[in-house]
């Protein structure tokens, strides 16, 4: 490539630095605002060319300025954001947005820049879908959790199965204080209103998986449905990135950390550095192996005895990763194809 440049990417600004390789030349600046149109803008100076290449950290923005890249004809690099700070080294002097940028210029120019994959615009749309719908679901726990939590500090007996009618009926017959009535009538209200968001959602993703191959061959598995596969079809990719399916565990942030000196040692606990929905969709389809029927069944139950806790679903949702990382990557580009190319291969 003869230039080579790199992105720092924020809110207010996008901050460029790119070398001209034939003539050593180096230029450096903001683009302001950080929109599609500003960038898009920016990027008309290298109209025409075919040698250009830009690297930027796969932090938020990042979808938008790989979009515009292409659409430029510039060659874009998805950088990993922790492996690039590694890369940057014990902290010598101070950081700075032009030091971010040069950083991946440079790892860039030297073949050095650890690399992501970037999603193509169908599956970063069911991304978004499958993150909205988890978020969705934690949102609502938490206003069931918050029901609870009034049950208890009033003195009133828990009530199972609070979506159910059954659970109305109980909390309409609590005795509870005026304001614990209406903290309560509001939780429920809100609860219902998500409710009615999530049902339709879940129904749309689950209709995106079963028209992706990618996710078909996944629900193969004990435990995976529509819902969580097409939701592991998304934040996994495409796995041919990986050398070996214990780095699939280590994204997803399963993997248990580990930090001993000498004769000491603390607890491990999960990394969690990795996709959060990815991680709630393996551990529910995890805890399917509690049932006699799954073929996980015996292994759930022997860490079940010796560590309880949560740890056996934990320990199964590795196992799924993995089994994931296979099967995916042995079905290889036909995983990802968009819908359009799906209609082609079916006519």
């Amino acid at each position: 490539m003869a230039i080579v440049g790199g992105f720092d990417v924020h809110r207010a600004q996008i901050t460029f630095d790119y070398v001209d390789t034939d003539s050593g030349a180096v230029s450096a600046g903001q683009i302001r605002p950080a929109t599609r149109p500003a960038l898009r803008n920016w990027l008309r100076r290298f109209a025409g060319r075919n040698d250009v290449a830009f690297a930027v950290e796969g932090c938020t923005g990042w979808r938008f300025v790989v979009e515009e890249l292409v659409r430029a004809g510039v060659e874009p690099h998805l950088a990993e954001p922790a492996d690039t700070a590694t890369q940057r080294g014990r902290k010598k002097r101070a950081k700075t947005d032009r030091a971010d940028a040069r950083l991946l210029r440079e790892l860039l120019a030297q073949q050095r820049l650890p690399e992501s994959w970037a999603p193509p615009s169908h599956v970063l749309e069911v991304r978004a879908l499958g993150r909205l719908y988890v978020a969705l679901m934690d949102e609502r726990r938490a206003w069931q959790q918050r029901i609870h939590a009034q049950l208890f500090h009033q003195g009133v007996p828990a009530v199972k199965g609070l979506l159910t009618s059954d659970g109305r009926v109980a909390l309409s017959k609590a005795e509870l204080s005026p304001a614990g009535v209406q903290m309560v009538e509001t939780a429920v209200a809100t609860v219902e209103s998500l409710t009615l968001q999530i049902m339709p959602l879940r129904a749309q993703l689950q209709t995106i998986g079963a028209n992706q191959p990618g996710v078909l061959a996944l629900t193969q598995q004990y435990g995976i449905g529509l819902l969580c596969g097409t939701i592991m079809w998304a934040e996994l990719g495409d796995c041919r990135r990986f050398s070996n399916s214990d780095q699939t565990v280590r994204f997803a942030g399963l993997d248990v950390t580990v930090w001993s000196s000498d004769t000491k040692r603390s607890a491990g606990r999960l990394a969690r550095q990795g996709s959060p929905e990815l991680r709630w969709a393996l551990f529910e389809a995890a805890k399917c192996a509690a049932r006699p029927s799954s073929p996980d069944h015996d292994y759930y139950a022997a860490v079940r005895d010796r560590l309880g806790g949560k740890r056996p679903a934990l320990s199964v949702a590795r196992k799924l990763a993995r089994r994931c990382y296979h099967t995916l990557r042995e079905l290889g580009d036909q995983a990802w194809l968009a819908p359009a190319q799906l209609e082609q291969q079916a006519a």
